[in-house]
């Protein structure tokens, strides 16, 4: 995504009943996520540390739900986040996501270390694109949960 430039977001979402066995992961990132008061618009920020302790901060606008949903991100600094962390106060999750590679794509697994709970997502060209899915994803795999509100990470931040 170009940063700062309104693409759409076309990805399917499944619920997991325990974290895979998965190959080994392009990149594992730790990841908080908080989200600003607000009905119609609602931003949300998240702090991201890599392996080698790099830290990358983004503010993210967000605009439906289901497999197509309009994005709006940047990135921005640590002073500016933790200025507005502050405001998101009981609207936060914490999560260690495994990046893998597969046919030119990836999985992203997310593991939720403030919960239990784990979803496994992918980025997809277009809402009718047909996904397969691995063989080390499969007996893990519960159901697609895309268009179920009550796990986008909104709705999952306390």
């Amino acid at each position: 995504m170009s940063e700062g430039a309104a693409e759409y977001e076309i990805e399917r979402k499944f619920l997991l009943s325990a974290l895979p066995r998965m190959p080994e992961p392009a990149e594992v990132l730790e990841i908080d996520q908080g989200y600003l008061p607000g009905v119609r618009l609602v931003e949300r920020l998240r702090r991201q540390r890599d392996r080698g302790g790099h830290t990358r901060y983004y503010r993210t606008v967000k605009v439906g739900i289901g497999v197509r949903r309009m994005e709006l991100e940047e990135e921005t600094d640590a002073r500016t986040f933790e200025h507005l962390w502050l405001l998101t106060e009981g609207r936060r999750l914490h999560k260690r996501r495994y990046v893998i590679p597969d046919a030119g794509r990836y999985w992203e697994v997310d593991e939720f270390l403030d919960r239990d709970l784990v979803l496994a997502e992918m980025e997809i060209p277009s809402a009718d694109t047909e996904i397969a899915v691995p063989e080390w994803l499969r007996p893990t795999l519960v159901r697609d949960v895309t268009s179920e509100r009550n796990y986008t990470n909104r709705s999952l931040a306390r």
